[in-house]
Formats: structure tokens, sequence, C-alpha cells
């Protein structure tokens, strides 16, 4: 395709990360012998089921290849972990301050770092081995994650000192993230990227839907530093993976590192309409249809009881899980483009059904089929980007994926609050479903590369 590189994959750079182990085949040798018919095998009833199911199911195949499969499982572990300090640590603002801004303040002190170090951190990926700079951010995060547990060991009551932290873990996640982003399409055949996104973001989601609960149940038994302590433990599961990974120079000419590296990547970008319009069309669905600030006031107004918000935000991650693990068709989809542009449809008529229910029931699997979809437009949007671009570019565009993934919900919580003080909640909640799913499919009309793009060429 057009303005797009590829590179050999006999390329001597390349072998130095390309597993060592092969995907084990499910076809007999041509040499091998016959197996014995035993008793009890299943008919061809039994194997067409069992054939149709393994199309379904989540596509393993990327666990296959040791450094993935270590990268996948510490990022895993370890995200839960990552859960469980986000619980933690407002719980103890709340704690020592009794006062909501604070809370909010922690907010801040997220997504600063990750917005400046998000950018910083993809372009320096694109200019040193990704293995190091994987190490050295993570190493980062988990001091941060140590300083948090000696604060609450030692009952310092320092709110500096927990902003700080909140801070520096910031940074460290904002570097790592655009990092290993741009390791995977260097561990895997182009081919496995899809299947290899599927199960990050399923892993991504039980850890958002474990770790809260995990956090509460510790908080509620036992104490602050056992919760950041638990984190720091599984923290060390992805040191671990990143510390087995092989070397992964940079492929091509980066030039030089600072603020122009950046700037080069942004009009890379904007250079490129199929990569430009996978920003576009997810910023669509983030800010446009996230109805997540209106939870609390449809809980009360419509469904009658508090409890129902809890029902709420566990409906997106529900149906993102459940998407996860009957994704295994993704990887056979090329036309990725309007593969993409399909979901976030889905995902904002979705949004707007469930803004239109009045059993908590109903909108709960409403949402989950928005959850599902959102988990599938996630996939084909990060697969474009690991596969489009050039090597070079790969740290610097997953930078900018990691402000987007950051801003884009933040900003929807703005978006619905401000529009729900205007029209009301419902109006905010449905409104932006139907705003988001019209406005997507406009774009995908108006950019035909990005409907037409295929991983084909």
């Amino acid at each position: 395709m057009e303005g797009r590189e590829t590179l050999p994959v006999s390329s001597p750079e390349q072998q130095q990360v390309q597993p060592q182990e092969p995907i084990p085949s499910s076809a007999p040798s041509d040499d091998a012998p016959a197996e014995p018919e035993r008793t009890g095998t299943p008919g061809p009833a039994a194997a067409e089921s069992g054939s149709r199911w393994r199309r379904i199911a989540i596509d393993t195949r990327p666990l296959a290849h040791p450094a993935y499969r270590r990268l996948w499982l510490g990022q895993g572990v370890s995200f839960v972990g990552f859960q469980v300090t986000s619980v933690a640590v407002p719980v103890q603002v709340y704690d020592m301050t009794h006062s909501s801004l604070w809370v909010g303040v922690l907010g801040v002190a997220n997504l600063v770092p990750l917005i400046v170090f998000g950018l910083w951190g993809g372009a320096v990926a694109d200019h040193m081995d990704r293995r190091r700079l994987l190490l050295m951010a993570s190493a980062v995060s988990w001091a941060a994650t140590l300083v948090l547990v000696l604060q609450a060991l030692l009952h310092a009551g320092s709110m500096a000192l927990i902003l700080a932290a909140v801070a520096v873990q910031s940074v460290g996640f904002a570097v790592s993230s655009p990092t290993r982003g741009a390791i995977i399409p260097r561990l895997l055949d182009e081919s496995l990227v899809p299947a290899a996104n599927t199960l990050n973001f399923t892993v991504q989601t039980v850890g958002t839907l474990c770790g809260p609960l995990l956090a509460g149940l510790i908080l509620t038994h036992w104490s602050y530093p056992a919760a950041y302590a638990l984190d720091a433990v599984l923290f060390t599961v992805g040191l671990y993976a990143a510390v087995r990974l092989p070397s992964i120079p940079p492929l091509g000419v980066a030039g030089a590192l600072g603020l122009r590296s950046v700037v080069d990547g942004l009009r890379f970008i904007v250079t490129q309409p199929v990569l430009l319009m996978s920003f576009v069309v997810d910023l669509i669905a983030m800010v446009v249809a996230m109805p997540r600030a209106l939870f609390p006031e449809m809980a009360e107004t419509r469904f009658g009881t508090e409890a129902a918000v809890g029902w709420l935000v566990a409906a997106i991650g529900f149906g993102a899980l459940l998407g996860g693990l009957v994704s295994g068709w993704i990887g056979r989809i090329h036309r990725q483009g309007a593969a993409l542009v399909g979901a976030i449809a889905v995902w904002g008529v979705a949004v707007a059904a469930a803004g239109l229910a009045h059993q908590v029931w109903l909108a709960f699997l409403l949402l989950a089929v928005g959850g599902a979809a959102d988990l599938v437009s996630s996939v084909f949007r990060q697969s474009i980007l690991q596969t489009y671009a050039p090597d070079e570019m790969r740290g610097r565009l997953q930078g900018v994926f990691t402000v987007v993934v950051a801003g884009g919900p933040r900003l929807g919580d703005l978006r619905a609050g401000a529009v729900a003080s205007v029209a009301g909640a419902g109006t905010s909640w449905v409104g932006g479903g139907v705003a988001c799913a019209v406005l997507v499919v406009i774009v995908g009309l108006a950019v035909p590369s990005l409907m037409t793009y295929d991983t084909r060429g």
C-alpha cells in the first residue's frame, strides 16, 4: 500500500528478536505414522463442533512464542497490582483529607505525566534498545510503588509525597506502555499481531475487573501497606518478563532525539490518512459517547438505587472480557479500517440504546454489547498502528496512542457532564451514542483510504 513500509522477514535485526520456538502445528507430518484408532474417539460431529469453537474462541497462537508469552503474563499480573493501587491511593487520600478535591487532584497528577511522557517516551523508544527502555521505565514505576509502601508503613501522612509518588509512577507507565506496544511487532509475525493485541486487551480487562475487587478485600481486612505491597510483588513478574526479552535495537534511522523527534512523529500521523483517522474515530468513540460520568445521576433518577452504579460501571468491562474470549475471528479480518469503523458504530448504537433502557439488567446487557465492540475497535486500532507504520516510527505513534487512550475518556466525562447540565442526563447519554454512530460513519465515508485499508496490501 502506498506510504506503507514493510520490513523483510529475514532481516538480521528481526532475526535477533524472532522467537526460537516455532508455533506448534496441529497438522501431522506426511511421514508421521497414523495413530491407532482409540475407543471413544470423537466422531465427525464432535470434531466439527470443536473446529467451530476454535474458530470462535480467542486466538492463543501468540502465546506459543516464549518472549511474548512472558511479556503478556507479566503485563497481566502486574496490571492487577496496578489496579489495586489505583483504588487504594484515592481511598487513602480521602481518609487523610476528607476532601474530594484532593482526590480529584490525583487525576491531574496522573494525567499530566501521561500526556507529556507518553509522547516523549514513544520518541525515546524509536532511538534506543526497547528492552533496555522498558526495563528502565518499569524500574521507575516499581520504585514509586515502594515509596507508597513506605509512606503507608511509616504513617507519613504527606499529601506531597503521595502526589509525587503517583506522578512518578505515571511517568514510568507513560514510557513503558508505548515501548511495550512497539516491541510486540518485533516479537511476532505480522499476521499474529491482531491476536496478540486481543490477548493484551483481554488480560487488561481481567485486571480492571479483578483489581478493584481485590483492593476492596484488602482494604477491608488489612491495610494500605498490604495493598501497595501486593502491587510491588506482582510488579516483579512484569520486571522478570522485561529482563528475559531479547535485545530490540532500532531498525531504521529515527533522527535526533528531542522535541523535533516528537513533532516528526505527529507530522507523520497527519500525512497518513489511515493512521490519522484511526485516532480520530477513537476520539469520537470516547469523547462523544462515553456515558461513565452520567452513571451516578441515572442510577438515582431512573433506576432508583445507588447500587445500579456498580452494575453500569462493570457492564462495559464485562462485555469487553466476553468479547475477548470469543474473538478468534478477529485475526481473519483483513479490511481492518472498515472493521474499526463498524465496531465504533456498534459501540455508539449500543450506548444510545442503553440510555433508553429503564431496567438495570437491560442497560447492563446493552452496555456489555458496547464493551465488546469497544474491545474489537481497540484491537483493530492498535493493530493498524503497529503494522502500518515503519519500525522507526512505532514508538512515537504508540506514545500518541497512550495519550489518546488516557485523555479520551476523561474528555468524554467532561462532555457528558457539561451536556447533562444543560439538556439532562438522558439526553446527554442517548445523544452522545447516536452522535458517535453518525459521526464515525461520516468519517468512514469521507476517508475512503480508511475503509479500503487491507492488510493484504
